[in-house]
């Protein structure tokens, strides 16, 4: 007799008449659905309670249309920008942006920026396959300096974004990266952006075998996992170590934590200053 399958106990928070997932075998999008979903149950948030915001890309589709929660889908690279009119307009909400590497570092760069300088209290997960996947594999700034894609057949003759540090230097009140190898320390830091006031960054490295990985030589999901895992040092032990020491490593942890006022925070007390 076979044996029953155990029913996913998150499913609640999904829109099961949608599952499968159309996401490619060996994608990370699925695993920080999953870690998205674990976060939100353990910090007991209603999805009534969560707008969540996306652009256009493979990573676009964790909140729409798979997360049960009011969604925004917008235009490509323009999802901080409607975020940021919600949060002014619902400053209770948890307004979540969930998006890639080319809708949020590329297109939607400007927007980052001045999120971050703002501090508008949004939680921001860019997830960073290091592609434009969805549209045939074309280079991104997030793209590794001379690996190949469909638009540098040749290798990518530009420098990376280090997003992450990036945007902590605009002003974000929390930045931190992981990869989808971390789920436990992904899924904490997920919940702190979450819950910490003003704007909240997680870069979440994560694996395409399909677009990315088979013209760099991994062609599958345990070939990105295993390298996350052997390429990734923690900021706790980066900060004792030389450049020189830490080499190509890519740093994962919390980049930084402080406790600048929100933006939406302001914007009321200035108003209610106006009235007085």
């Amino acid at each position: 007799m076979a044996k029953k399958k155990k029913a996913y106990r998150l499913k609640h928070y999904l829109r099961e008449e949608l599952l499968p997932t159309t996401f490619c075998q060996g994608c990370g999008c699925g695993t920080v659905l999953n870690t998205y979903a674990q976060a939100i149950e353990e910090l007991q948030i209603n999805p009534k309670d969560i707008v969540s915001v996306t652009g256009i890309g493979c990573s676009s589709w964790i909140p729409s249309p798979y997360f049960k929660a009011d969604t925004l889908h917008t235009t490509h690279g323009r999802a901080i920008a409607f975020a940021t009119g919600v949060k002014i307009m619902k400053p209770e909400a948890n307004v979540v942006v969930i998006a890639g590497d080319g809708d949020l570092a590329g297109i939607g760069g400007n927007h980052l920026i001045h999120a971050a300088r703002r501090n508008v209290g949004l939680a921001v997960f860019l997830i960073n396959n290091m592609i434009y996947g969805m549209t045939g594999g074309q280079v991104s700034p997030m793209t590794p300096l001379g690996d190949k894609t469909t638009t540098t057949p040749y290798g990518n003759p530009e420098y990376p974004f280090n997003i992450a540090e990036f945007v902590a230097a605009a002003g974000a009140n929390y930045v931190a990266r992981w990869t989808t190898y971390h789920v436990f320390p992904l899924m904490e830091s997920i919940q702190k952006a979450m819950t910490k006031d003003g704007f909240s960054f997680v870069e979440i490295l994560t694996q395409c075998p399909v677009s990315y990985g088979r013209r760099v030589g991994m062609r599958t999901g345990e070939e990105f996992l295993k390298y996350f895992k052997e390429n990734t040092i923690n900021s706790l032990k980066a900060k004792d170590m030389t450049p020189e020491e830490i080499g190509d490593k890519i740093i994962v942890g919390k980049i930084v934590e402080r406790n600048r006022k929100e933006f939406t925070t302001i914007l009321r007390e200035m108003n209610e200053e106006r009235r007085k």
